[in-house]
Order: C-alpha cells, then structure tokens, then sequence
C-alpha cells in the first residue's frame, strides 16, 4: 500500500501522513467465524488477518489525516469546479502532480488556451479561483475543459477529472464538460423523506435490473424520466422490491453497456439531465423501490480525451504503469488501488452517488478482475492458495473492504452486491469475522448452468439430483443473487433463456390459440427453471428487463457492423400485454412467483431443504421457509397420487400452480385452495407424507393451511 506524498486535501495542506508502514503484527488469538465455519480455511487464517491488519493500517492513516472514513471521502467536494458565493466566483481544482501547468478554458473565456493558469498546491492539487467580475460567463451551463501542460511538455485538452456533466456535440461527437449548478427553484426538489430503506433491504431482494435507454420499444434512446414514468410502476406492480440501474456513469461508447467508464461522477447525458436522475430515484423510492447502481471500479476507459488515462502524462497517475495497467481482455485501463489518492478518489465517488443521488447502494461491476492479479482469466479458482496465494491483490481487497464499509456508513440499509465469480471465501462476510464485508454476491454459476444443460441435454435426461445440486452448491453463511439469465445472456452472439428453449418458433407461434408443442415445452421449462432458481439458488433474486416475459430478442447497441441499428437495443413490451401472445401468460408467471415468494418470506428463511428426488419420475421436493415445492420435470409422466415427506406434519394448502391457464397451462390441478393433509409416516412418526397430483412439466408449491 502507498502512503501518500503530500496533502489529503485539496484545498488546505495538512501535516503529510508518516510515509512507511509500521511492521504489521498479527497476534494468536481464537478462530476468526470465517474460519470456525469452514475449517478448510484454517491453513490461511494468517492471511485474512492480515488483511484486516492492512486495513486498519490504512484506516488509521486515514484518521489521522482527514479524521473518518467518511471525511475521507469528501474528495469531490474539492475536486472539479464548485460556486463559492462569499468570494463571488468558482473554484477549480485538479490533481495532476506531473504536469507542468494547467488551465481552465471553455465558453466563459472563449476557449482561450492559457487565459486562466491554475496554481499549483501542495500533493500535486492545482486550483484557481474564477471570479465572476472576470468572466461572468462562466455559470450554469457553461461548457469547458482543463488544458494540461503534461509531464513531457505536450499540452492537451481534458475532461476534469470530477466534472459532474458531461455533453456530446451532435455533430463533431466530441465530449465536453458541462457546469451543473441550476438557480434554486430549477434544482430537484427530493420527496422521498418517508422512505424506509432498512425496511426494503432487510428482506431478501427481488432485484430488476434495467438499462435506461433501451427501456423503450421504439429504436431510439430512453430517458431518465420516461423510465420513471413507464417503467417504475410496473416493475413495482410485478413485486420486485429493488431496481439495479445499468450504465449510469457516462460513457463515450453507448454499445459498451455503460462498461467503459470516462467520466465516475456524471451521471450519463444520453438519458436526460441530472435533475431527471433524480426524479427517477425520487419516483422509485414513493413506490417503496430501492434503487442500486451498477459501479464500475474495476476498470476504466482508455481513451485520452474524455477520460482519466495518462491524465498527467506519467503513464500511471490513476492507473497502474505499463502492462499491468492495461486489462488483457477488457481493452481498457486498470486502476492503482495502492495508492492513497486514487482510493481516495473512489470512495468519494461512492459516498457522492449515494448522497448527491440518494441511491441506495451498488452492484460492483468485475470483482473478481480487481481481487487477482489475473483477472480471474481462464482459473478455475479449485484451491485455496488460488484465493490466498500471491495472485491475490491484496490493495484491491483493502479498498473493496473500505468501500463496502463506507457504503454501510454513509447510507444505512444500502446494499453492496459483488460481482463476482471466482467464490473468494468471506467476499459476503462482516469485516470483524475475516470477510471484506459485501452483503451478497451474484450466482454467476447458475445462468451458466443453465445455458450448458439446455444446449448438451435433452430436458428428457435432466437429473433431479444434479439439478438440486446446482442450485445449492455455494458457500454457507454468505447470501447469494440468484438469477436464470441477466443482461450477460442476452448479448449478442448469445440468447435468452427463451430463444434457447424454443427458438424461431418465438416469431410466428406464441399465438395462445394455437397448440404447438415445442412452444409447450418451451414456456413449460422456462417456468420451472426461474421458480427453481429464484426459489432454491440464493437469497436473493434477479432479472433482466424483458425476461420476465421471454423477451425473445438478444442485445445488440448500434455499431458499424450493425448499420448503426436500434432494433435490438430495445425491449418489446408489447408482446406481454396485446392480449394473445403467450408472452402474457409468462409474465403473469413472474409476477406470481414474485408475490408468492415475497408474501412467505421464503428467502428469508434458511437455505432450502431438500425433500425428495426421484430420477425415474423426474420429480424434485423441498422446502423454503414454509413452503413446500414440487417439481415434476417428466415430459409426459403425470403422477395421480406422488407421495413424498411434508417437512413437518399437517395441513396444507396450494398457493401456486404453473399449470394453471393464466401461466399457459392445461388446468390439471389448479390452486383454489384446496388442502392437502399429510397422513402419518411409517418409517418417520415425526414426519407426515403428502400427497399430491403432480402433472408433467409442473411445479406446484404449497404452503401451510393454518
């Protein structure tokens, strides 16, 4: 870890922190839970504390130069252009230690390349201050850039690097910076004060997330506001209790997803105006949704002109110098997580969208890129010293630990969701037991799953047991997203879920009065896998926008070799509600096993319990929370009277069927409420039997009658 070199602030120096670190002194002591909870970890106990040694080390230079945690990250108070009206004018600052001079240009001055030098500070921080009688064309609105005279003496124009607006010209394409300080009585104006964010996320979420521009079917981009309007109610409607908003950060490259970070504090252009942001997560939250973003930490935009690279002109000021600053598979930059002033940077950053935002935590994009050295690029991650040996990157870990502590701090509630796929023990353990302190991580394994099973295996010659295994093979003690397919499965060059089920049948077929029986199938499956997975792989639940009802298309953004087409950057909405489509029936579908999920606290509940597997019939029980789940994947076998162990003995009741009509189905057991008792079992007198008509392609789920 780099100690810093100078000043924490940009503003004020303060006395330099000590610049080596004290000899980190790891002292015997009872188990960490991490490590009492899994034994297979005890080898490498040294390593998890001395990981929290590293990051009270770091906290502790932390305290002393800024205070808190909190108070470090602050950074974007300082940095880019901020109104002071006591001294009638704008302060610039910029952190760029290795150049030689820096100026403020834009509108306001014409674009005079060296009409307002900055003075350099100490810490490498240069600043000015723009007085209105000067320039008073510089005010909201107004755009600019920072001219760098760089450490090689070559001058370029560059996007501040804490600019919170960011414009695209129409016509030349070029990127700007744009000052965001609207006159009071245009600024947003938050409602959401009764919003109870603890209450939302201290059940298991329901997570929907969504990309904003392609949230409209016409072939064109969506706004902020036209997904808050459109969208909010009826992902509400559907029962999803969290919305996880995609390419927020701007980015220069709309096909990137919102991948390619340039600009980590400007919420993106393409979508509307910053105020609009704000109306998307006010309107949210007075539905009772929170809203998490996608942040993007693991790496960052390589180009020169809108972002961060070389932005100094030493090759490694935010990033990493040479090979290891530059991602193998990403083709992108990769940030120095050791160094104070970078981390300090991005902390910041999370406490300004979760306070300038409301936003109510984060998905943190590509973990497992920023906990190995290798990326997690062709590993199979099958050994511990994989996780705790010296492929591990350790700077990142602190700064993944810092950064799930402060998120806990600034907003309490908030959610620090982890993509990862590489299983790092404790990623989703409190810091004091061993963990970095993430409250879950994304299945990845199930989607992938799913997609190798329909592609090698005919439904036919599914295991139950292998499906049960799947479906609850992860770490004990840390909570998991599961999800059957995410926006990663949709991309081009890949398919939906639906697509792989029942294929070109999806364009001339879903009509629901006509029988065709590769459809049935289709729909029939597609239903059993999401409730498996919702029900049985995490404890917590994911979709993408769309695939609630089998969006049939795959994603696909503008680009040259698409003739710059918006056909697939969109979502067909309408195929759910003409009224005759089939897409209907699978939407009604989601949303039941939404609400009956959430209506039992099923994911709250302890990990699933298996009940019952049967490979000759294909059928598989267990039980969530109360509720019992059994699932007949036979395509033809229907059982009259299945017989399996109640998970305790007494009444019962049917709360979900998906063969009812409404889901498609043929109305062979319908859940009108008709009860189920268990009667006694012979070889267990704890434990009743129940006994069910289980149809083919079925799942059917009960809950306790009384």
């Amino acid at each position: 870890m780099k100690r810093p070199s100078g000043s924490s602030s940009a503003s004020s120096p303060r006395r330099a922190v000590p610049g080596s670190i004290r000899k980190i002194e790891v002292r015997p002591r009872k188990p960490l839970q991490l490590v009492a909870d899994d034994p297979w970890l005890t080898d490498y106990e040294h390593v998890l504390r001395t990981r929290q040694a590293r990051l009270r080390e770091a906290l502790m230079y932390i305290r002393q130069a800024d205070g808190s945690l909190r108070s470090h990250a602050l950074l974007h108070t300082r940095l880019g252009l901020h109104r002071d009206n006591s001294r009638r004018g704008w302060w610039f600052r910029e952190w760029a230690p290795g150049a030689q001079q820096l100026w403020l240009i834009g509108d306001f001055n014409g674009w005079d390349p060296h009409g307002v030098p900055l003075t350099r500070l100490a810490g490498g921080y240069w600043e000015v201050l723009v007085r209105d009688r000067d320039y008073p064309g510089l005010q909201h609105g107004t755009r600019l850039k920072v001219r760098i005279r760089d450490a090689r003496g070559i001058e370029l124009d560059r996007l501040p690097a804490a600019i919170r607006r960011a414009v695209q010209d129409p016509v030349s394409h070029d990127f700007s910076g744009q000052v965001w300080c609207p006159p009071a009585e245009e600024a947003f104006q938050w409602t959401d004060q009764a919003f109870d964010l603890p209450a939302v996320t201290s059940r298991a979420p329901f997570i929907y997330e969504a990309h904003t521009g392609m949230a409209t079917e016409e072939g064109r981009v969506g706004t902020w506001r036209e997904f808050a309007d459109d969208r909010l109610p009826y992902i509400a409607e559907l029962g999803y209790t969290v919305v996880q908003l995609m390419a927020v950060q701007e980015h220069p490259y709309y096909g990137s997803f919102g991948y390619h970070v340039s600009n980590f504090f400007a919420p993106s252009s393409r979508f509307g105006t910053p105020e609009d942001l704000k109306y998307l997560v006010d309107k949210a939250h007075n539905l009772g949704l929170a809203v998490i973003m996608d942040v993007v930490h693991s790496h960052a935009v390589k180009n020169y002109a809108e972002g961060l690279n070389d932005f100094d002109g030493t090759g490694n000021l935010y990033f990493h110098s040479g090979e290891r600053g530059n991602h193998p598979g990403w083709d992108s930059k990769l940030f120095d997580y050791g160094r104070w002033e970078v981390r300090q940077f991005l902390l910041s950053n999370l406490r300004y969208w979760l306070e300038e935002f409301h936003f109510d935590g984060f998905r943190f994009d590509g973990v497992t890129s920023m906990l190995y050295h290798h990326h997690g690029e062709g590993v199979a991650f099958s050994s511990p010293e994989q996780y705790f040996g010296p492929a591990a990157d350790e700077d990142a870990i602190t700064y993944l630990q810092m950064a799930s502590q402060l998120v806990h701090a600034v907003r309490p509630g908030a959610l620090a969701v982890a993509e990862d796929m590489s299983g790092l023990p404790g990623l989703c353990r409190p810091l004091d037991e061993g963990g970095c302190g993430f409250d879950y991580r994304l299945a990845m394994g199930v989607p992938d799953y799913w997609i190798k099973l329909i592609k090698e295996r005919r439904d036919e010659d599914w295991a139950p047991g292998d499906l049960w295994y799947a479906m609850t093979n992860r770490r004990r003690g840390e909570k998991n997203i599961a999800y059957a397919e995410s926006h990663d499965q949709a991309l081009v060059g890949d398919q939906t879920l639906a697509f792989r089920l029942i294929g070109p049948a999806m364009y001339t077929e879903m009509n629901r009065a006509n029988p065709n029986a590769i459809v049935e199938r289709g729909v029939a499956l597609h239903k059993l896998i999401r409730l498996l997975t919702a029900a049985a792989a995490g404890e917590g639940y994911l979709t993408f926008m769309g695939n609630e009802f089998g969006h049939p298309e795959w994603i696909d953004f503008p680009r040259e070799g698409n003739g710059w087409s918006y056909h697939h950057a969109r979502r067909q909405w309408s195929l759910s509600q003409n009224g005759f489509l089939r897409y209907e029936h699978l939407l009604n579908w989601d949303r039941e096993l939404v609400h009956v999920l959430r209506q039992y606290d099923a994911l709250d509940g302890g990990p699933a319990r298996l009940l019952n597997t049967d490979n000759e019939n294909q059928a598989l029980m267990f039980s969530r929370g109360p509720l019992v789940f059994a699932f007949n994947w036979h395509h033809s076998n229907s059982v009259p009277a299945y017989q399996f162990a109640a998970p305790k003995p007494g009444k019962y009741r049917l709360v979900l069927s998906s063969d009812e009509t409404r889901f498609d189905g043929h109305a062979r057991v319908l859940a009108d409420d008709t009860e189920y008792f268990t009667i006694p079992n012979p070889q267990a007198d704890h434990v009743g039997m129940l006994t069910v008509y289980l149809p083919s392609r079925t799942v059917l789920v009960l809950a306790p009658a009384e």
